[in-house]
């Protein structure tokens, strides 16, 4: 791969026209924001983990499902601070190949099973609090277990392409990055937005009928019902801080290409840097999944 028209940041990548960008901004701004992610996230989600480990005393269908969106999100957080050095660099990725990969594989995979498991989680509120009686709340261990690996395994083979994306080289740099501004709409992209767009309606679904369910039977004023709740809320508001202004931004990416192409890559500028600073909002999802886990089990 050559680099082309270096002030003009193009690029071409898998012979399709790109715009890449490598600004102070990036490098000086979201490392320390990264390292901050990092730090609380590897504390929440250690503990968690921890807790799940050696102080449930028994385990239920439900606590299978938050393990693993602690699993998902501790995954994910181990590999920020090789995305933070990719930042600091300005996208020269010093690695190599394989690794390049791997952790490109590894965000978007536990970014998706979070999303994912944290979806189940909310459904799984929905059928204890409004079909309190349905046959779903009666799953053993064991059927969790399974529903839990065949989740993980539609993870794995939505994200499983980025194992094949190659870094890209250059004279200047070793690109390693799976959301550059090209003149095409990929798999990667459509999967970024239909694991928001998806989930958020089941989230918002459930977390509507159990506030109407509750209220309708006036037990909103009660102690355990209110902590039920708060963790609606808490799931709801997190899911949507964390990843709708980046989705946002990436649909604003979309329009500019449909409507400019990328002769000139200087208009994406704003919104590629808007890009991964809503970007990272996403992993600021798996640094603020503890509360989820402290609104929903006394053990926490």
């Amino acid at each position: 791969m050559n680099l082309y028209q270096q002030q003009n940041h193009f690029l071409e990548i898998d012979k399709k026209n790109c715009c890449v960008f490598r600004d102070d901004f990036i490098a000086n701004v979201l490392p320390p924001v990264l390292g901050l992610e990092f730090v609380f996230g590897l504390l929440g989600n250690g503990l968690a983990l921890w807790i799940f480990c050696f102080h449930l005393k028994s385990w239920k269908s439900s606590r299978i499902f938050l393990f693993n969106l602690a699993v998902a999100d501790f995954l994910l957080i181990i590999c920020l601070p090789f995305l933070t050095d990719n930042y600091v660099r300005k996208w020269d990725w010093r690695f190599g190949d394989i690794p390049c990969r791997l952790m490109l594989f590894m965000l978007a995979m536990n970014r998706q099973g979070s999303i994912i498991f944290l979806t189940v989680v909310a459904v799984d509120r929905y059928f204890r609090v409004v079909h309190p009686h349905h046959a779903l709340n009666k799953i053993s261990n064991r059927t969790a277990a399974i529903i839990s690996c065949l989740l993980w395994g539609v993870t794995i083979g939505l994200t499983g392409h980025l194992l094949h994306k190659k870094m890209v080289r250059n004279r200047d740099a070793n690109l390693c990055s799976s959301f550059s501004i090209c003149h095409t709409f990929r798999w990667h992209d459509a999967m970024f937005l239909l694991e928001f767009v998806l989930p958020l309606s089941i989230i918002l679904f459930c977390s509507a009928r159990i506030i109407w369910s509750l209220r309708q039977r006036q037990m909103d004023r009660h102690a355990k019902i209110k902590r039920a709740i708060n963790f609606i809320m808490v799931v709801t508001i997190v899911f949507i801080i964390c990843f709708l202004p980046s989705v946002a931004v990436r649909i604003r990416i979309f329009w500019l290409l449909h409507t400019k192409g990328t002769k000139n890559c200087d208009v994406y500028r704003s919104v590629d840097l808007a890009f991964f600073i809503t970007l990272s909002f996403t992993y600021m999802n798996s640094m603020l999944d503890p509360l989820v886990y402290y609104f929903s089990s006394p053990s926490f």
